[in-house]
């Protein structure tokens, strides 16, 4: 292929509540669309971090300058783009692998129409739907939180996740237990709000049969993670402390994580998140795809991905309507707690005109051929 062009579609789309971890309350989804042209296809992504560095180093404005300035002009130096080409091309820039996973998702996106192939063949699906989890937010008191709980599970989703931080851990899921039961697949999330310090205290959860405790301690300290799993018996997930697979087999031979949580954006991209998935699984360690609230164009290779065989566990690939009134593609519905696997080619959604046109804030050519 030849690029032709890339334009980047900046949307703010408000969420139907808002969503609150431990690092700030959501109410907009406020990022930004990558589009790009070739001579073969066109292909569209979406990044997946937020205006601020909040979960990660990465942000709006400074992925856009990344794209512009570093990224596509090695993707255009190419004399054929491709997406095996692609990664090479980009490594001589550390970091920022959410900006490199929206340029190479653009890409294998338009490189897949071409030929025809959906991307969950590309990756080695074998399913057709997956299971659906949801992920709720702190809220501003426990009956609150019961009252969302009821709600997801009234709407079919067979897995429950709750953000957790110091003040908000045990009380909450100790209400939750009782009001749903010990058969509920339950699992928490501090996104990095502890310390090793607070072991004895996160040693409190062991008691309500977790599926697991996600991301507990600071980012990227393995051996913290470690000295932790060594004093709880739930199991530790890892989600923003991995960036590839070779940082998943360090942490899986450290004991680090007993479950690893793949956000392809948060490793680079898709073909990395499969590789995640092959270390993950030949370790015996079980996966689940996690979520960034995206919209349709996010969610749908995120459905690709959960259908391999090691997403063993529910991941947060809610349906559209837990977050949005309205998406910008056509809006992905749960049936029987699972979500279909989009099987037209490339990622196998695209955005819808007219809702695009609403949720757009701003829209322009990073480059041109």
């Amino acid at each position: 292929m030849r690029l032709d062009r890339v334009e980047i579609v900046h949307v703010a789309i408000p969420l139907v509540t808002p969503f609150r971890t431990s690092f700030g309350t959501m109410t907009t989804k406020d990022t930004f669309l990558l589009h790009v042209v070739t001579d073969a296809a066109e292909g569209w992504s979406e990044f997946a971090a937020d205006p601020e560095p909040r979960y990660c180093s990465e942000f709006v404005a400074g992925a856009e300058i990344v794209l512009r300035d570093f990224l596509l002009p090695r993707a255009a130096a190419l004399p054929h783009l491709t997406t095996a080409a692609l990664a090479p091309a980009m490594a001589g820039i550390k970091g920022h692998e959410l900006a490199k996973a929206a340029l190479e998702t653009a890409v294998l996106d338009a490189e897949l129409r071409a030929y025809g192939m959906s991307l969950a063949t590309y990756l080695g699906a074998v399913r057709d739907r997956v299971p659906a989890g949801v992920s709720v937010g702190i809220k501003d008191s426990v009956p609150e939180l019961l009252d969302d709980v009821e709600r997801c599970l009234a709407e079919g989703y067979v897995r429950i996740k709750l953000k957790i931080e110091p003040g908000w851990d045990v009380e909450p899921v100790r209400a939750v237990r009782e009001r749903f039961g010990e058969a509920l697949p339950l699992q928490v999330d501090a996104n990095t709000a502890y310390s090793l310090a607070d072991a004895e205290h996160l040693r409190r959860l062991d008691e309500f049969g977790l599926l697991l405790i996600e991301e507990p301690l600071e980012e990227n300290n393995l051996h913290a993670h470690a000295l932790l799993q060594r004093r709880i018996t739930t199991p530790v997930c890892l989600d923003e402390s991995l960036h590839s697979a070779r940082d998943t087999a360090s942490a899986i031979a450290l004991d680090a994580c007993r479950v690893v949580n793949v956000k392809p954006a948060r490793v680079g991209g898709y073909p990395e998140a499969r590789r995640v998935h092959d270390v993950a699984r030949a370790h015996g360690v079980p996966v689940w795809c996690g979520g960034m609230l995206e919209t349709g164009i996010g969610r749908a290779p995120n459905l690709a991905l959960a259908a391999l065989p090691g997403f063993t566990l529910p991941g947060d690939t809610s349906a559209s309507a837990r977050y949005f009134a309205e998406d910008i593609t056509v809006p992905f519905v749960l049936q029987d707690g699972h979500l279909p696997v989009p099987s037209a080619p490339g990622i196998g959604v695209a955005p819808l005109p007219e809702a695009l046109r609403r949720f757009t804030t701003d829209r322009r050519d990073l480059h041109r051929g």
